[in-house]
């Protein structure tokens, strides 16, 4: 994958196949401690510990519609080759959270991406899930929660014209 906003997308993709109603992103900058770090939690139905045992192995998968699962084992080789690591915590019936830090300086640490793309196409294919984007760059915060925008749409979907102009003018905010 080009970039981290794509592993990003990838976790996030696999968060609703696994039913989870809330996703939330997490983007920590800590460019003092030399570290970014990216966070995926999810309330979906979790995995077993023979499961989370096996996830960082490109040949084994949960799904029954392919053979390989690579998603995970790519972004722990893209943590791994900028001095990083990636965790993995779950429990069955209770959720997941991926956890992915590099060294933020380092010359084999993918470029972030665009995540303000990638918040809206989880956001436009995914309207029933409700996503919390959290982005921190040292003393600042930055929170977008798709929960808010639906209480101002009312009945209007957040995947409508009118919902993704909200969540575009929300993302602007984004620190660059």
């Amino acid at each position: 994958m080009e970039d981290l906003s794509l592993h990003i997308l990838d976790i996030a993709e696999n968060s609703v196949a696994a039913q989870a109603d809330t996703i939330e992103i997490i983007i920590t900058e800590a460019r003092g401690e030399n570290l970014l770090s990216l966070e995926v939690n999810d309330n979906g139905v979790g995995m077993d510990e023979e499961t989370v045992e096996n996830a960082l192995d490109p040949f084994y998968t949960s799904k029954s519609v392919r053979r390989f699962g690579f998603g995970l084992s790519l972004l722990s080789e893209a943590a791994k080759a900028a001095n990083g690591h990636l965790s993995i915590e779950s429990k069955k019936g209770e959720g997941t959270r991926v956890r992915a830090d590099f060294q933020f300086d380092h010359i084999d640490r993918q470029p972030l991406g665009d995540m303000g793309q990638t918040f809206i196409t989880l956001v436009i294919g995914n309207p029933e899930v409700d996503f919390v984007y959290i982005q921190k760059e040292n003393d600042q915060k930055f929170i977008i929660d798709t929960r808010e925008i639906k209480s101002q749409l009312d009945e209007t979907p957040i995947n409508s014209p009118a919902g993704i102009r909200i969540v575009r003018e929300r993302l602007r905010k984004l620190p660059a």
